[in-house]
């Protein structure tokens, strides 16, 4: 038996996971500033094994457009450099013996509109997300009324509701696309 308030609840969980991971994509998107989570994707051979860079070392801001990585074991800054070039972000590591730095780079005009471009699309990408998971819950609302699990005027509140949650999943991937892109623009 179909739950309305049980499909209701699933459509908008998964909704949310939708802006969370829109959210994990964006912060991947290198905005001209220094954000420790450009170095996610980052991984350092420590004893033989692939390391997330941020478990070998910590990672500071001391200026806006600054990265300072410090290891936690010194004997590991040749393989934290290494990696760093070989992870393709476009930024140059400076070893001073005990810690790097990385500049992050001006933006261009042209490189902004390329990122806000690249915002949209994982923002798309989001939309459809959300608008699957809508048909989804709406096609198990047809199947509960089938079935005979709510009545007509239940299943029309319970289709309003999806509708509603996928309107505000909308709306909130829309302002997370929105805040990237102003921070992209002013750089």
């Amino acid at each position: 038996m179909a739950d309305g308030k049980q499909i209701l609840a699933e459509a908008k969980e998964k909704m949310n996971k939708s802006g969370d991971a829109l959210r994990r994509a964006l912060a991947d998107i290198r905005a001209g500033r220094a954000n420790a989570s450009l170095l996610n994707s980052v991984k350092v051979e420590y004893y033989g094994v692939p390391t997330p860079l941020n478990q070998v070392a910590s990672i500071t801001i001391p200026e806006a457009r600054q990265l300072l990585i410090s290891p936690y074991d010194e004997s590991l800054l040749g393989e934290i450099e290494k990696a760093i070039y070989a992870s393709n972000l476009g930024l140059t590591p400076q070893n001073d013996g005990s810690a790097i730095r990385l500049v992050i780079p001006q933006l261009t005009e042209e490189r902004r509109k390329e990122l806000v471009k690249q915002v949209k699309a994982e923002q798309e990408k989001a939309k459809v997300a959300v608008r699957n998971v809508r048909r989804e819950a709406m096609d198990d609302l047809k199947k509960g009324n089938k079935n005979g699990d709510f009545n007509d005027d239940e299943f029309h509140k319970l289709e309003d509701k999806v509708q509603k949650e996928t309107d505000e999943g909308i709306k909130n991937l829309e302002k997370i696309a929105d805040e990237k892109e102003k921070e992209l623009l002013e750089g």
